[in-house]
């Protein structure tokens, strides 16, 4: 009995010695992140690794880092309208939007996501697919801390430059060169709109061959563009 406590004491110890070396990690990383750009997310890595195991011939990683004065104002204002409207106001959770959104799902018909951008990015970034407890405990927590070590500007500014737009396209650079044939600077408010409408499910909706759906989201994209209005960007500083 006594050994068995004891066995049992030393893998405690071990287990809260990993926990801790856990957390300074990932504080470190995320800190770190806030001026380097990540190399590549565990979507990313995830998507290629996916691709590879089953040959898939329509796979081809494009990906190319662009700064935040890179990108087209354009951009910004349509991924904020089509995924997050209130992003500039939230500390990383809008709860407002989560109940929204679990209200329509109850209802049926498409499902509808109240997934922040924060939390989209960190998702993207560090974790796996799926709708465990764990894993959203995770998100919850790397949501958190991305917020309070990255200013809004540098959230968006990752989020544009990793979220997918296409079977192995990431990115707004290597979307807009993919589909448009110019940089992400060059955007106009169509071309970013249609590109924010198919973030919801880039491989089911595809910007070169858009649905009836697609279009719709398109012009609805556009009209809360005009709505929010540039000062909206002003507000990430």
């Amino acid at each position: 009995m006594t050994r068995t406590r004891s066995l049992a004491r030393r893998m405690l110890r071990w287990l809260v010695k990993f926990v801790l070396i856990a957390l300074v990690a990932s504080v470190l990383v995320v800190a770190a992140l806030r001026w380097l750009p990540p190399p590549f997310t565990a979507f990313m890595a995830q998507k290629a690794v996916a691709a590879a195991w089953h040959d898939d011939p329509r796979f081809t990683f494009r990906h190319a880092w662009v700064d935040w004065s890179e990108i087209s104002p354009n951009a910004k204002l349509a991924v904020m309208a089509s995924e997050d409207q209130r992003f500039p106001e939230h500390f990383g959770f809008d709860f407002e939007a989560m109940a929204k959104a679990w209200d329509h799902n109850q209802s049926g018909g498409r499902v509808r996501g109240g997934s922040t951008i924060s939390q989209q990015l960190a998702k993207n970034l560090f974790l796996w697919p799926g709708r465990s407890y764990v894993r959203k405990g995770l998100e919850a927590y790397f949501t958190g801390l991305i917020e309070a070590f990255w200013p809004k500007r540098r959230i968006l500014e990752v989020y544009l430059n990793v979220a997918e737009f296409g079977t192995g396209i990431f990115g707004v650079e290597a979307a807009a060169q993919a589909y448009f044939h110019k940089p992400a600077a060059k955007l106009s408010a169509s071309e970013a709109a249609l590109l924010a409408a198919v973030l919801p499910n880039p491989i089911r909706y595809q910007v070169d061959r858009p649905s009836r759906y697609v279009r719709e989201r398109q012009a609805w994209i556009m009209w809360q563009m005009a709505r929010l209005g540039r000062a909206q960007l002003q507000r990430l500083g």
